[in-house]
C-alpha cells in the first residue's frame, strides 16, 4: 500500500460549552446547544455569501480522540462494532462530520446550533448542505 502525505490546515476553532468529552451530546443534531466557529482571519473571504445557507456540514479534527481504538460499543447497543460502522469519535483519523443550523454570521464568527465538538476543537472545513445531493434516496 502506498502512503500519501496529507497536510491539513485548520480554518478555525470551535467555541462551545463542552469542555470535556462527557459534556458533549452523543450526536450534535440531538442538542439545542449554540456554539461558535471562529474562522481564522485569512479565511474570512471564504465566508462570502454563507449567510444565505440554513445548514452547514462542519468537519472538525477531534484532537482528543483515541486514534488507536478500532472497535467500540455504540450507546444503546449490546455489542461492539468496528469504528467504520459507527459514529464513534475514536478512530484512526478523527475527522468529525456534523450538520449544523446556521444562526448568524458576524466578523468571521459563525453562530451555529447542533455542533457536538469540544471547546477548542480545530475546524478543518465547512461545506454547504444540499438536500438534492446530501439525502440518500431509499429504494
Amino acid at each position: 500500500m502506498t502512503s500519501a502525505s496529507i497536510e491539513l490546515h485548520p480554518v478555525g476553532v470551535v467555541r462551545s460549552p463542552y469542555k470535556v468529552r462527557g459534556d458533549a451530546p452523543r450526536q450534535g443534531r440531538l442538542s439545542d446547544t449554540v456554539s461558535e466557529i471562529v474562522i481564522d482571519e485569512q479565511y474570512h473571504p471564504a465566508l462570502w455569501q454563507i449567510e444565505s445557507q440554513k445548514h452547514l456540514w462542519v468537519l472538525c479534527w477531534f484532537d482528543r480522540a483515541d486514534r488507536t481504538r478500532l472497535r467500540a460499543t455504540p450507546p444503546g447497543a449490546a455489542a461492539e462494532k468496528g469504528v467504520f460502522a459507527i459514529r464513534s469519535p475514536d478512530r484512526p483519523n478523527p475527522v468529525s462530520l456534523c450538520m449544523v443550523d446556521l444562526i448568524a454570521v458576524k466578523d468571521g464568527i459563525l453562530t451555529v446550533q447542533g455542533l457536538d465538538a469540544l471547546d477548542g476543537t480545530p475546524v478543518i472545513d465547512i461545506k454547504v448542505y444540499s438536500p438534492a445531493i446530501d439525502c440518500a434516496k431509499e429504494n
